[in-house]
Parts: structure tokens; sequence; C-alpha cells
């Protein structure tokens, strides 16, 4: 997994690029790593444009590893802008 959450989007990217098969996903509360020093968040927009950035197709998964549609509801997900801070 390329955890961007730790690691950044760029590095991320590169993860991918190394052979990482998977992004990581959005954080619903990042305490614990929030309060080891990440700094970095992302929609799940942001994730999937940072996919494709990187020359790939993002693709939710379930717990299984089974491929998913992306829920109705947080399709178009918004965070604060100010509150975003990515690479």
């Amino acid at each position: 997994q390329a955890s961007w959450l730790t690691v950044g989007k760029a590095v991320a990217q590169i993860c991918l690029q190394a052979g990482a098969n998977d992004f990581g996903s959005i954080m619903i509360e990042e305490n614990v790593v929030s309060a080891a020093g990440a700094r970095f968040r992302f929609t799940s927009n942001g994730i999937q444009d940072a996919i494709r950035e990187a020359g790939f197709q993002p693709q939710l998964r379930n717990q299984q590893y089974e491929f998913r549609e992306l829920p109705e509801e947080i399709e178009q997900q918004q965070l604060d802008r100010k509150a975003l801070m990515v690479d």
C-alpha cells in the first residue's frame, strides 16, 4: 500500500509506479497519524485524481478486495478547502 496519509501525494504516486497496488483510503478520523505529525488530507475525489495523474485507473474495493461501485452519497464528497494540505 502506498500510504499517502504518511508520505504525501507525490511519494504515494511513486509507490504506485514502483508496484504498490493500493493507494490507501480517506480517513474518517486520523487522530493517531495526525498526532504523529502526518499533515496530508484528501477527499475521495482527490485520491482518484492522484491515482489518474500517476497513470492508473482508480478502483474502489471492499474488505475482501472485490470491486465495488462508489456510493452516490460520497461521490461528490467535499471538505473544508482550507483544511486540505496536499503536496
